[in-house]
């Protein structure tokens, strides 16, 4: 009964975890999302979003996904289709690739990598194959997707996201 009652929390938790991370999560131009309506798979929809950031969608067309998260996108999808099409849809949809972060500067390898949830300057600067020997560490800024003129101070424990653009400068001998 124990381990019974300790899978239910823990499925409940893991859902909620995971609702959390695609609200927070923004789709823009580069991502590759999938889109799944249960018991209908000429519904389902694998499609890379383009600098438009929209998609066309069986029955309804064209659709404009970015700005949006994946529960925002389920629930557009089963708006649209529930009036005419489907009684009571079951929409599922998830990021299979996200867009790039960048980084330039003082790495071995600068350049657009994947990125993945949670992931650290530190990360992005271990992917580009680590520092070189003049690399700065207290000189590293953030330029954020949405922001791109305004840099942000970082450090090696800061956050990035999908878009953004990390820049190590060089230090002072």
């Amino acid at each position: 009964m124990k381990i019974y009652m300790f899978l239910i929390v823990f499925l409940a938790f893991s859902n909620s975890v995971k609702a959390n991370l695609s609200s927070n999560y923004t789709l823009g131009p580069g991502d590759k999302i999938e889109i799944r309506v249960f018991g209908q798979p000429d519904l389902a929809v694998e499609a890379l979003l383009g600098n438009s950031g929209d998609i066309n969608y069986p029955f309804l067309g064209k659709i404009k996904l970015a700005g949006l998260n994946t529960a925002e996108v389920e629930e557009l999808i089963v708006n649209g289709l529930q009036p005419d099409y489907l009684v009571n849809p079951n929409v599922y949809t998830q990021v299979v690739e996200y867009r790039p972060f960048y980084i330039h500067g003082e790495v071995e390898h600068p350049g657009a990598y994947s990125y993945q949830p949670g992931m650290t300057v530190n990360q992005a600067v271990a992917l580009a194959g680590g520092l070189t020997e003049r690399a700065s560490t207290d000189k590293i800024f953030l330029f954020k997707e949405h922001t791109k003129d305004k840099e942000e101070k970082a450090t090696l424990n800061s956050q990035i996201l999908a878009g953004d653009t990390v820049k190590i400068e060089q230090r002072l001998f």
